[in-house]
C-alpha cells in the first residue's frame, strides 16, 4: 500500500506539477542516478526542494528515493511528518548532535546498504534565496563511508520563489536544475571533499 501511495502521488500530484504546472527544466539529466546506492545532494531554499528532485526520476526510479529530513520539523504525529514518511519515504535526523544520540549517520547508512538513492541537503536547513549557506560536513563522512558510491550535485534555482521560507502560499514559476558530475571519496580529508562541493555549486550557479 506504501508503494502504491508513492507511485500514484508522484505520476499524479508530483511530476505533473513540478514538470507541468512548474515548468520544471533539467540540465544534464543523463548525470543522475537511475539505480542506488547513491547520494544526491542539492541546494535548499524552500520545501519544494525535494518535489523538484523527486520529479527529475521516473515514478519506478523515485520508489527508491529517500529524502533526510530534520527531526524537530517533521515530528511523528504531524501532518507534514506523515507526508514526508509515507511519500517520501523520508528518514528523520537531528539538526545538533548529541553523543547520547549514537551515529548521526546510521539512518543515512540503512539508506545505502539497502542500495537505494539517499537525498541530503548539506546546508542542513533552508536558507536564504540564492544564497549558499556553509555546508555541514555530512556528507563528506558519508563519502568517506561508502568510497564506491556517487555523490551527485544538483543545484536548484527558481524553487525559492514558489515556496520561500516564511511562505504559505506557493506560486507556480520555472525552476530549473543543474545536475553536476558525480564525485566520488579520493582519499584526503572531508574539508577537501566539502571545497570541492562548494566549488561544484558555485559552478552550476553561475553556468
Amino acid at each position: 500500500m506504501r508503494d502504491l501511495l508513492r507511485t500514484w502521488c508522484h505520476r499524479v500530484v508530483i511530476r505533473p506539477l513540478m514538470r507541468g504546472a512548474c515548468g520544471l527544466r533539467v540540465s544534464h539529466g543523463e548525470r543522475l542516478p537511475r539505480t542506488g546506492p547513491a547520494i544526491l545532494v542539492a541546494n535548499h531554499n524552500s520545501h519544494f526542494d525535494t518535489l523538484a528532485l523527486f520529479a527529475l526520476f521516473s515514478p519506478r526510479e523515485a520508489a527508491t528515493l529517500r529524502a533526510v529530513v530534520a527531526r524537530d520539523y517533521f515530528r511523528v504525529g504531524s501532518l507534514i511528518g506523515w507526508i514526508a514518511r509515507r511519500i517520501f519515504g523520508a528518514i528523520t535526523a537531528d539538526r545538533a548532535w548529541r553523543p547520547a544520540a549514537g551515529d548521526p549517520l546510521a539512518g543515512c547508512s540503512r539508506v545505502l546498504d539497502a542500495g537505494e538513492i539517499l537525498i541530503l541537503y548539506p546546508e542542513g536547513t533552508r536558507g536564504m534565496p540564492g544564497v549558499m549557506s556553509e555546508l555541514k560536513a555530512g556528507v563528506a563522512y558519508l563519502a568517506r563511508r561508502y568510497p564506491k558510491v556517487p555523490v551527485v550535485p544538483v543545484t536548484l534555482s527558481g524553487v525559492e520563489r514558489i515556496l520561500p521560507k516564511g511562505a504559505v502560499v506557493p506560486l507556480p514559476l520555472t525552476v530549473a536544475a543543474h545536475v553536476g558530475v558525480p564525485r566520488y571519496w579520493s582519499g584526503g580529508d572531508c574539508r577537501d571533499f566539502m571545497a570541492e562541493l562548494r566549488v561544484a555549486f558555485a559552478g552550476a550557479s553561475e553556468a
